[in-house]
This record gives structure tokens, sequence and C-alpha cells, in this order.
């Protein structure tokens, strides 16, 4: 029986911008699996120390991927200010993941890393914008699935 491949989707942005809520929609909607990076580091424990500067634990990203691997074998800026403050984020770290918005850091990031034509910046600020992104990615799913399948 051959096994039907599934896509791999990887949703990056600066905490606050909705990352989670859109993973856990599209993994309902599509039937995909969802992974949340910070839930997997946690219950494998996979930290290579501690920031004080940043008050959170520095991710091992070698043994992350490497646990993902096993498992796949197997904005607005006043927005996200807000969203970032009621998490309870404050000084240094709080200015800096708004920089990084700003900066588009991790957008570039991926570009760097990835086919530029697998990397999309969707504007993720409204309910409206969750909708469309949703729509958009279960489309890129679908037609991803119909081309390797």
């Amino acid at each position: 029986m051959k096994m039907r491949r599934q896509p791999n989707i990887l949703l990056t942005g600066t905490p606050g911008v909705g990352k989670t809520t859109l993973g856990k929609e599209l993994a309902q909607r599509t039937g995909l699996a969802y992974v949340n990076i910070g839930d997997l580091a946690q219950e494998g424990d996979l930290y290579d120390g501690y920031d004080q500067e940043y008050q959170c634990p520095i991710l091992d990203e070698d043994r992350v991927v490497d646990e993902l691997d096993e498992k796949m074998s197997r904005g607005d800026n006043t927005q996200l200010y807000t969203r970032l403050e009621s998490r309870g984020y404050t000084g240094k770290k709080l200015q800096d993941n708004v920089q990084c918005e700003i900066f588009q850091t991790i957008y570039e990031e991926a570009i760097e890393s990835y086919k530029e034509e697998l990397v999309h910046q969707l504007p993720s600020n409204t309910p409206e914008d969750l909708e469309r992104n949703l729509e958009q990615i279960g489309q890129w799913a679908q037609q991803w699935i119909k081309d390797h399948n």
C-alpha cells in the first residue's frame, strides 16, 4: 500500500502574530498534523541553556530539527506590541521582538534558507486575515498533495 504524501508547512513569525491560531485551525481544516515547536521543545527538553537577558530557554536547534525529522519520517506593530505586552513581555525582549517584525528579520531569514517561491508573507492582523490565510494555505496544501501523489 502506497503511503499518501503530505506537505510540510512551516509557520514562522515573531511572538503574538497568530501562528498557533492559524496552525491549529489549518490542521483542523486540512487534516494535516500540527506541531508547536515550543511544546515539542518543552516535552523533549530540547534546550541549550537559559537566556538571562530574555528570561527564556534557548532552543537547541539541531535537536529540534532531529526531533522533527524523526516525527516526519514517521503585521501590525501596534497590535503586536499590545499582544506581547499582554503576555508579560517587557523591556528589551518586547522591544527586540517588535523590531524584529519591523525589520522583517524572520522573513529575510526564511528567504535565505528556502527557495524563494516557497516562502510567502501573509498579513496576520485581523480575523479576516486569518480566514484569508487559512483559505490560501489550504489551497496550496491541496495543490501540493495533487502534484505529489
